[in-house]
């Protein structure tokens, strides 16, 4: 008698239970017991007990970035290597339609000046106002004078942190003065996250939460990045012991540019940043804004 009891003791709970539900329970019409829907079940219940009971306050943030509108100044080496490009290009094209053709006009002069120039060979007469090659260029010079190219320096827009429409060859990122605690701090757009929704309508939500009216196409539904900080001892409690913000990348659309913000909202290259941002908080975004 001993012996079985052993036998019963030494196996495992659930297939202990599993053997009870099959032998007493499986003619009553009840559903047999599932250790695994049990597992997967204490599992679930599990995770939205984390979830509810979190010390950490999710946030979730937009890096939103207009990109260069502009090519850049080329560098001292690239200015060379163009130039060279274009020496080799040069002496081994063929010559074009053009240059063909002041070739010819430059020839029929010469003939004209000579004395055995025939004016039946050329048919000049049915063609008296004929348009030489020389004469194009002399318009295109004229018409090249008269155009006056945009600036590509504007000291009075480019100074203006404000506008959308500063530094063209550069790549801008939007900040926004934000209430945090008893301070003003100069973030990335931000909002909290609420029950029910993603962290990316989370990020959505904080880009049409901005007074002007963006239009911007997200890169990612995964955050590019996270940022996670610690309240100070005074202010913690078991339920709140600090804030983690995701980053999710946006880029201002061309289907024209948004409206004029106010004082608080810059638009920053990424060398302007480290002036405005705490340095723990520019060491997370320094990592994926990319200096285009």
């Amino acid at each position: 008698m001993a012996a079985p009891c052993r036998r019963m003791a030494s196996r495992p709970l659930l297939q202990l239970l599993s053997c009870f539900s099959r032998t007493a329970v499986g003619n009553t019409g009840f559903r047999p017991f599932s250790g695994t829907s049990l597992c997967r079940a204490t599992l679930q219940t599990k995770s939205v007990t984390e979830r509810a009971s979190s010390p950490w306050t999710l946030m979730a943030a937009v890096c939103l970035q207009r990109l260069p509108v502009i090519s850049a100044e080329l560098t001292p080496l690239e200015q060379r290597f163009r130039q060279m490009v274009q020496q080799m290009e040069l002496e081994k094209s063929l010559l074009s339609d053009h240059e063909l053709r002041l070739l010819e006009d430059a020839e029929r002069m010469s003939r004209k000046q000579a004395d055995d120039y025939d004016s039946d060979e050329e048919d000049d007469s049915r063609n008296p106002d004929i348009v030489l090659a020389q004469d194009l260029e002399d318009a295109w010079e004229q018409k090249l004078k008269n155009f006056q190219p945009a600036q590509r320096v504007r000291a009075d827009v480019d100074k203006d942190v404000t506008s959308v429409e500063r530094c063209l060859s550069d790549s801008l990122v939007l900040l926004a003065e934000q209430q945090v605690g008893s301070e003003k701090l100069w973030l990335l757009p931000q909002t909290q996250w609420q029950e029910g929704e993603t962290l990316r309508q989370t990020a959505e939500r904080a880009l049409a939460s901005l007074p002007a009216g963006f239009r911007a196409t997200f890169l990612s539904n995964a955050p590019c990045g996270v940022y996670k900080y610690k309240l100070p001892r005074a202010a913690r409690t078991e339920s709140s012991v600090g804030t983690k913000v995701f980053f999710f990348k946006a880029i201002v659309s061309d289907s024209g540019p948004p409206a004029a913000l106010n004082s608080h909202f810059v638009w920053l290259k990424k060398s302007e940043l480290q002036s405005y941002l705490k340095p723990a908080y520019m060491m997370k975004v320094d990592r994926f804004i990319l200096d285009l």
